[in-house]
């Protein structure tokens, strides 16, 4: 299974909307993976073991269920989130792609890949489509407080 859309970020035409700049979109990426509670509040806790300066390794607690990933970044264009095989949960992937088609005209494309539930039946195609929805909405949200840091300066550098 693969699922992918775009959010814009800066709409240029609109100008009631800060614009928010690469960097400061990298930052707030960076840190969904870096302190996911702000993004994902119902999850539990978060341990992270840096592996080298653009990966880390996660475990992610909700409640009981547990999930393990490796996070990879590719330096002010992409994190990747990819989550083994464990248990009951199939290997699948989460990458948050930076798009600049023109300066400032900043989207990011989300691309979600699963192994497994290519089943074609209108039972497995209602939850798909549900499974679809719920990673768009997720997704706006995120940019949704990406957006909320950037006003607040939490992406802004900081002086040493």
């Amino acid at each position: 299974m693969k699922f992918e859309h775009l959010v814009e970020i800066n709409d240029l035409t609109n100008p009631l909307i800060d614009v928010i700049t690469r960097e400061q979109l990298w930052r707030g990426l960076v840190m969904r993976a870096e302190s996911p509670k702000t993004f994902m509040p119902y999850m539990d806790q978060c341990v992270i073991t840096p592996i080298d300066a653009l990966s880390m390794s996660r475990v992610l607690y909700f409640g009981e269920f547990v999930v393990e990933d490796l996070v990879t970044f590719t330096m002010m264009e992409c994190v990747r989130c990819d989550i083994k095989a464990q248990g009951d949960i199939a290997p699948s992937s989460l990458r948050m792609q930076i798009e600049e088609p023109d300066p400032e005209h900043l989207f990011v494309r989300f691309t979600y890949e699963m192994q497994g539930g290519d089943a074609d039946d209108a039972e497995s195609n209602m939850v798909e489509k549900y499974r679809y929805s719920a990673y768009e909405e997720a997704d706006i949200d995120t940019i949704r407080i990406i957006r909320e840091l950037a006003e607040a300066g939490r992406l802004d550098v900081q002086p040493s």
